[in-house]
């Protein structure tokens, strides 16, 4: 463990950066072994192109309103990926160096998550079953309202928000995915499993990184988990919205339509905190100080608090008609 006088965020993530590089190849696939959106939709460069999007639109005619809804609001979370970059950048400590090993991450991962939004935005304009504009609208407005996580500048804090959000966002495309393969939608589900794949490798790092932290600072570590689980852990688009529709309004749709098909429920959140108590071993997390000490004790009593509430939640029964659905 570093020193108590010596420990800073910078210093700490300095102390990180030789691990970061020598596994960074294992963190990111390399661009040539990456997939890209054209390898799951129609060429239009052959003369089955308009047979094949034929096949593809009647196909997505079997998903369910719920679950249609659910696949747009996840495509606009996934477009709105400029403000998720430019939060990263505003990060204490990560930037002093564009060559940097954290730098190197940000803008790999970066590019890897570009290339969500692109697919899946492709695969709804093929439908035909989306209204375009009203999705693009709502996409616009998401980037242009910007957001805040609650993490305060503070990487400590902004790993534990993407350790969360990262399994968050792996179980929604992957149980849209389920639901696709269902529906008899082969083609989405396989979209959908590949971005999940993507997702719970991302997560995977996002928690090693606050694994590591945990050895060197483990009180400040402590404090930071205990203070983004005080705040919850918000989605990146909570302040989604449609035109014409107060901010935030649509995102309260969007994830009831999530909880009443089983996409992403309250007992999902507190599931990922179990995992998170559990992957970082905070009951036996040593040299903590007192303010760290009662910071794990809140930790460690909240996933049975969570459950407790979240069992007196009725899954949301009334349909919203989203703009987005022609």
């Amino acid at each position: 463990m570093l020193s108590s006088t010596m420990t800073s965020r910078a210093e700490v993530l300095q102390h990180m950066e030789g691990f970061l590089k020598d596994n960074m190849s294992s963190f990111l696939k390399s661009v040539e072994d990456s997939w890209q959106p054209a390898d799951f939709l129609p060429d239009s460069r052959l003369d089955s192109f308009f047979d094949q999007v034929k096949e593809l639109r009647e196909k997505a005619g079997s998903l369910s309103y719920d679950l249609l809804a659910v696949l747009i609001g996840d495509t606009i979370t996934e477009e709105a990926l400029p403000n998720y970059e430019a939060w990263f950048h505003e990060l204490d400590d990560l930037n002093r160096d564009p060559d940097n090993g954290w730098a190197q991450w940000i803008r790999g991962w970066t590019a890897e998550e570009n290339r969500h939004g692109d697919l899946l935005n492709r695969y709804l304009y093929l439908s035909g079953r989306v209204n375009m504009r009203e999705f693009e609208v709502s996409t616009q407005y998401l980037i242009n309202d910007g957001f805040d996580l609650g993490t305060a500048h503070d990487p400590y804090r902004a790993f534990v928000y993407t350790s969360y959000q990262e399994q968050a966002t792996n179980i929604s495309h992957r149980r849209v995915g389920q639901l696709a393969r269902t529906a008899g939608e082969d083609q989405l589900s396989k979209i959908c499993g590949m971005i999940a794949g993507d997702e719970n490798r991302h997560a995977r790092v996002y928690k090693t990184f606050v694994s590591k932290i945990f050895e060197v600072d483990p009180s400040e570590m402590m404090l930071a988990f205990e203070d983004m689980m005080r705040k919850k852990i918000v989605m990146p688009a909570h302040y989604m919205r449609e035109m014409g529709i107060e901010m935030g309004k649509t995102f309260g749709h969007f994830t009831d339509a999530a909880q009443r098909i089983g996409v992403y429920t309250s007992s999902d959140y507190t599931d990922i905190l179990d995992s998170l108590i559990k992957d970082w071993k905070i009951e036996h997390i040593t040299d903590l100080n007192g303010q760290a000490e009662k910071a794990r004790d809140y930790i460690m009593a909240l996933p049975n608090r969570l459950r407790r509430v979240a069992d007196r939640m009725p899954v949301p029964k009334l349909e919203y008609k989203f703009k987005w659905i022609s």
